[in-house]
């Protein structure tokens, strides 16, 4: 635990200062640096600190309000440090996409946790086994959502009892059960398997979210409705085999209507209701922040109180070959772009520490695997070789896996603290 939490960095890690000796993680924020003062190479992803602890606690409270749990899933920064954070904050455990994931978090310290995906091939069935018997207590339920799949975790023979929850799914989306009554007669498969216990019920909405009130609303109440079903039928016939059954969904898009929804179903039962929501950590400046915008105005809550971006990737001006045109030295290496490209947010001149923002007419519309093209389009502030850019991403979870570490800036970006990533 003590060297995933406190690793070793060195300039084997992107943007570790080259002149600096291999440090601890925990002794970066007493180095006195400063992103601006030259001995980070850019590109470089940071962390705002005040951000972060903002919308750690903004997501604890929402649940914790509705009478919920939560276990944020890790996937998205797949970080010791944050994992930890988000513990420390009030989380009931953490999410992972798979056994090697949870082995990391188990590593670090989860002690309960959600396999939101199905388990089946043997060497992950015997590495989650060797989990459970190393360590007593551990929690770690799975998806199913067919009979082959349980027919494989059997024959497997790995002598233990799995938890796991019943999937269920929506049509043409990915995994889990599309009809109510297969799902049902899977729990009943379930309860005869002397290799699985049935533990609870899960599903995730977020590829179908729409940003759109009415559309959004219906699906969620659509989704919640049979997963209210299935659990009464699962109570009625006493198939769950554990005290506290869960009851989980959510992505980062609509957790106000799945937190409401879910305190619905598991209000003055037995059961426990878990929220998923992973991207909140940090936000982003795109489809996360177009999402959380209409959320906001649900609640109730002006967008400067609700969540709010924490990850920024600087980089710099490396060329400025033609007018109206700057090329900087982050691409597809840097930032994710699979849900959009990067906007430019702030802008840093050579020699300075004091970034202002970026005009609004600034666009990035082209990466490259190493180059963002900013287009300056008569901004109105001229850019020059040297100058630092801060771009905002959209979608955390594929900026996470291209870094090893990030630092953690204050609001006048000195380095206070790292974080560190294990994909």
């Amino acid at each position: 635990m003590d060297e995933l939490l406190d690793p070793l960095l060195d300039g084997r890690f992107k943007g570790y200062p080259g002149t600096a000796p291999p440090l601890r993680r925990s002794l970066i924020g007493a180095q006195g640096w400063h992103l601006f003062d030259g001995r980070c190479p850019l590109p470089l992803a940071v962390i705002r600190r005040e951000a972060l602890v903002h919308n750690l606690a903004w997501m604890q409270r929402l649940v914790d309000e509705a009478g919920i749990g939560f276990a944020p899933h890790g996937k998205t920064t797949m970080s010791p440090q944050l994992f930890n954070q988000q513990l420390v904050a009030g989380a009931w455990g953490i999410t992972f996409a798979n056994v090697q994931q949870l082995a990391l978090g188990v590593a670090s310290g989860v002690r309960r946790a959600v396999i939101a995906n199905q388990v089946l091939q043997a060497s992950d069935l015997a590495s989650l086994a060797a989990l459970l018997q190393r360590e007593p207590g551990l929690r770690a339920p799975f998806l199913v959502d067919s009979a082959e799949q349980i027919a494989l975790i059997e024959q497997a023979n790995m002598g233990v009892v799995f938890e796991v929850l019943v999937e269920l799914g929506l049509p043409g989306g990915r995994t889990g059960v599309r009809d109510d009554e297969a799902a049902l007669q899977l729990a009943r498969r379930v309860r005869a398997s002397p290799a699985l216990k049935l533990a609870g019920i899960e599903l995730y909405e977020g590829l179908w979210a729409t940003g759109e009130d009415e559309a959004d609303r219906a699906l969620v109440e659509g989704l919640m409705g049979r997963l209210q079903r299935l659990v009464a039928g699962c109570e009625t016939e006493r198939l769950f085999e554990v005290p506290q059954p869960l009851v989980t969904a959510g992505g980062s898009a609509v957790f106000d209507f799945v937190a409401d929804g879910l305190a619905g179903i598991t209000g003055g039962t037995r059961l426990l209701a878990l929220l998923r929501s992973g991207c909140y950590v940090t936000h982003d400046d795109g489809a996360y922040r177009r999402y959380v915008q209409t959320v906001n105005r649900r609640m109730g809550c002006s967008d400067a109180s609700g969540l709010h971006a924490a990850l920024e990737v600087w980089a710099v001006v490396q060329s400025c070959p033609e007018a109206g045109l700057a090329v900087l030295n982050a691409g597809k290496r840097d930032v994710s772009t699979d849900w959009g490209l990067p906007v430019a947010l702030k802008v840093c001149p050579a020699g300075s520490r004091e970034p202002q923002p970026a005009p609004a007419s600034w666009v990035i519309d082209k990466l490259n695997d190493q180059h963002a093209y900013l287009r300056l389009n008569d901004g109105g502030v001229a850019l020059h070789v040297g100058d630092r850019v801060a771009l905002g991403i959209s979608h955390p979870c594929t900026t996470f896996d291209k870094w090893r570490w990030m630092p953690v800036v204050d609001e006048r970006y000195a380095i206070v603290d790292a974080i560190t990533t294990a994909f």
